[in-house]
C-alpha cells in the first residue's frame, strides 16, 4: 500500500507530538513516504500546493516537525517523513534583543528565540557577483534563520572589530564568541 503524503496528516501527528514543547525528530527515522507540495520561501512564508499558509499556528506546528538531512528537509513524525522545498533557510530572524551581558538573542518568524553563541554561531555568506551579504543564525539541529535585513542593519551598528584568524575582521560578539562578518580591510 502506498501512503501519499497528507499536510492534514502531518498536522494531527504533529499536534500530538508537540503536547509538551518541541519533539525529538532528531531521534526520528520513519520511512520516506514522498514529497509533500510544500515549500518554504525565503522570506519565511509558508505555501501548500501553491497558496500561503494563513495561519500561523499551523506555520509554527509544521516549523517543530521540520527535519534536516544533508541539503534537504523534512517533516518528520514518528511514523512518516516527507519532503519539502526550502528556498533558502527555514526560517526568518525577524528581531533581536541584545541583553545587560552583550548577549543577542533572535526571535524568528514562528515564535523561536535563540541566544547566538558557540552553540548558535551567526555566519555571514557573500553573494559571489556582488559581495552582498546574507547572515544567518544557527537555531536548532542544523535549521538556520536568515537574519532580516533590518536586524543586520542593526547588527551592524553595533558591531567591533576583532582579531579572528590571524587577521583584522569586523564581527559581532554574543555568548563570548566572535562572529567575523567582512574582513575589517574591505570596510569603507
Amino acid at each position: 500500500m502506498i501512503v501519499k503524503p497528507d499536510a492534514e496528516a502531518l498536522a494531527k501527528a504533529a499536534r500530538a507530538a508537540t503536547q509538551d514543547g518541541l519533539p525529538p525528530v532528531h531521534k526520528w527515522n520513519p520511512p520516506f513516504c514522498g514529497d509533500l507540495d510544500m515549500r518554504i520561501a525565503r522570506d519565511g512564508t509558508w505555501f501548500y500546493q501553491g497558496t500561503p499558509i494563513g495561519r500561523p499556528g499551523l506555520v509554527r506546528l509544521f516549523s517543530t516537525i521540520l527535519k534536516r538531512e544533508g541539503d534537504r528537509y523534512f517533516l518528520v513524525t514518528p511514523v512518516e517523513k516527507v519532503g519539502i522545498t526550502v528556498d533558502d533557510a527555514p526560517f526568518v530572524a525577524v528581531d533581536f534583543e541584545r541583553g545587560a551581558d552583550g548577549v543577542l538573542t533572535f526571535t524568528t518568524n514562528v515564535g523561536d528565540r535563540v541566544a547566538a553563541g558557540p552553540d548558535h554561531p551567526i555566519r555571514v555568506e557573500r553573494a559571489p557577483h556582488s559581495g552582498e551579504p546574507a547572515p544567518y543564525v544557527h537555531v536548532r539541529a542544523g535549521l538556520e534563520a536568515l537574519i532580516d535585513r533590518k536586524s543586520f542593519y542593526r547588527l551592524v551598528e553595533i558591531g567591533e572589530e576583532a582579531e579572528h584568524e590571524g587577521e583584522n575582521w569586523f564581527g559581532l560578539r554574543s555568548g563570548g564568541a566572535f562572529f567575523p562578518v567582512i574582513p575589517a580591510a574591505e570596510l569603507a
